[in-house]
């Protein structure tokens, strides 16, 4: 990979600068930062930097410097990225990651006591390039008595695919979210569909949400929708904190400037994840929290009740466990 000239920094920090100046969602903060970025241009901090990793490094350090926004970032693309439209770096990593996940279904299985467990990773993707196998697998764990949605690996996704998901999580259209965009000056509803034909998990069922520090954006927009709307129990560690939706913008075949232009509006919070990350409801190890949700969701069907054979299996799994772990079998873990 070729190193980057003197001319070809320049030109590359006083773009992220004025990107950062004229499209960030908080205009004041996005002019104080593209006065830092000049600055530290005119005192050479940058021309040392010849690789493109090292310059993407040292720019987003202080990009992230002012607030800490993880999406406000000069990113670094091993692979060449395209550069005749905009956000073609993100479209051609996500068609890569699709192909190295099944669609971002990389697994799905059922647990003791008639449990689903279903992780999506690494990403949301759009629902045209992977809505198939998507719907495939929300319509598998629909006869499930309570699901585990594993998020912890979950780093991003579209909003409408977040929506999708929902619809097949709640019993009717909910509003979800509202995104604010700047250059817009306008605000854009994000609502769970109507329940479409088919087999659906539905809206009352035990439904559990695993997150990790590694889980960002989109990962954290889903779990953040289901806790504040009360359809989810939210178990893990605080996620990344990415909730303002960002635009890219290829600056040179392995640079991309991403810049968030809107932010995220819950209606029942007010606010959003920014920063903050999501905060578990049952806070465990990210590496324990498939264990702990798995223990609820049984201590869950059996105070259900009901006599199919799953209920009756995860009965008789929670008076096993409880054998060995005195613990009362209706406690949230």
């Amino acid at each position: 990979m070729a190193q980057l000239q003197s001319a070809e920094i320049t030109g590359i920090v006083t773009e992220v600068s004025r990107l950062t100046a004229g499209l960030y969602v908080f205009p004041e903060t996005g002019e104080r930062i593209a006065r830092g970025l000049d600055d530290a241009l005119s005192n050479g901090r940058y021309h040392q930097s010849g690789a493109p990793e090292t310059l993407g490094r040292l720019v987003t350090e202080d990009l992230q410097s002012v607030n800490g926004d993880g999406h406000l970032r000069l990113k670094f693309h091993p692979h060449a990225i395209p550069t005749e439209q905009e956000d073609g770096a993100v479209l051609a990593e996500l068609a890569r990651a699709a192909d190295l996940s099944l669609g971002g279904v990389p697994r799905i299985e059922r647990l003791e006591g008639g449990v689903a467990l279903l992780k999506l990773a690494p990403i949301l993707f759009p629902l045209d390039m992977t809505g198939d196998s998507l719907n495939a697998a929300l319509g598998l764990v629909a006869r499930a008595e309570a699901l585990v949605l594993d998020l912890r690996e979950c780093v991003g996704g579209d909003p409408y695919t977040v929506a999708h998901i929902c619809g097949h999580l709640f019993d009717g259209p909910t509003h979800l979210s509202t995104i604010y965009d700047r250059e817009e000056d306008a605000e854009r509803q994000f609502w769970s569909p109507a329940p479409a034909p088919g087999p659906r998990f539905g809206g009352s069922k035990p439904l559990y949400a695993l997150i990790s520090g590694a889980t960002f954006s989109g990962g954290e927009a889903l779990a953040y929708d289901l806790q504040q709307r009360g359809r989810a129990v939210v178990v893990g560690e605080a996620s990344g904190g990415g909730a303002n939706p960002r635009r890219g913008f290829t600056l040179h075949p392995h640079l991309e400037a991403t810049i968030p232009t809107a932010r995220s509006i819950n209606p029942v919070s007010g606010g959003n994840w920014e920063g903050t990350g999501v905060i578990p409801d049952t806070a465990t190890d990210p590496a324990r929290a498939h264990e702990t949700a798995h223990r609820a969701a049984l201590a869950d069907i059996a105070r259900l009740g009901g006599d199919t054979p799953s209920a009756e299996e995860a009965r008789q799994a929670l008076h096993g466990r409880a054998d060995d772990h005195p613990t009362p079998p209706d406690a949230r873990l």
